[in-house]
C-alpha cells in the first residue's frame, strides 16, 4: 500500500466536501442501540434533503425497534479515509405520515418507492444532524468537528 500525502483542509472546505458527499452518495451506515438488545448497525440507502438524512427500513425491523426505544443514532458514510460521522436523533414516519416531498425525492433517487411496496410495511427515518465530524487522515483529526449542537462551525 502506498502512502498518500494529505493536505489539511480548512473547516469551510470540509463542510463543502461533506455536503457534496451527503448529496451524492447512496449508502450510509446507521448505528442504533437498544437498552436490552445492545448495538445494531446496518447499511441503508439514504437521501440528504439539505437539512436532514432520510432512510427507510422495515417497520418491524430491529432498527425500527431500536429507534423507537432510543432515538439517538450515529450515521457514517462508508469511506475509512474520508470520514464523515453524523450524530442526531431519528424521527419515525410511517409511510402514511411521511412528507410527500421527502418520499418523492427518495423514490426519485432510488427508483423504488416504499409507499407502494407490497412487502411488509416500511418506516421512514429522518435524522437531523446535531454533530458532524469530518476528517481525512491524521492531519485532520484536530478540528474534525464541523457541526455542533446543530450549527455549522464555518
Amino acid at each position: 500500500m502506498q502512502a498518500t500525502e494529505i493536505t489539511r483542509r480548512d473547516p469551510a472546505e470540509r463542510k463543502r466536501a461533506t455536503l457534496e458527499r451527503l448529496g451524492a452518495e447512496r449508502d450510509i451506515w446507521l448505528s442504533t442501540a437498544h437498552p436490552d438488545h445492545g448495538p445494531h448497525q446496518v447499511p441503508l440507502w439514504f437521501l440528504w434533503d439539505g437539512q436532514a438524512v432520510w432512510m427507510c427500513t422495515g417497520a418491524k425491523s430491529a432498527t425500527a425497534r431500536n429507534v423507537r426505544e432510543e432515538p439517538r443514532v450515529r450515521l457514517a458514510l462508508p469511506d475509512t479515509f474520508d470520514v464523515v460521522l453524523v450524530q442526531g436523533e431519528a424521527e419515525c414516519y410511517p409511510v402514511r405520515d411521511v412528507p410527500q416531498a421527502a418520499a418523492d425525492a427518495f423514490a426519485g433517487k432510488f427508483g423504488w418507492d416504499p409507499r407502494t411496496a407490497e412487502a411488509a410495511p416500511y418506516l421512514y427515518l429522518r435524522v437531523t444532524p446535531r454533530t458532524v465530524r469530518a476528517w481525512r487522515g491524521e492531519p485532520e483529526l484536530r478540528g474534525r468537528v464541523i457541526m455542533r449542537e446543530g450549527v455549522w462551525l464555518t
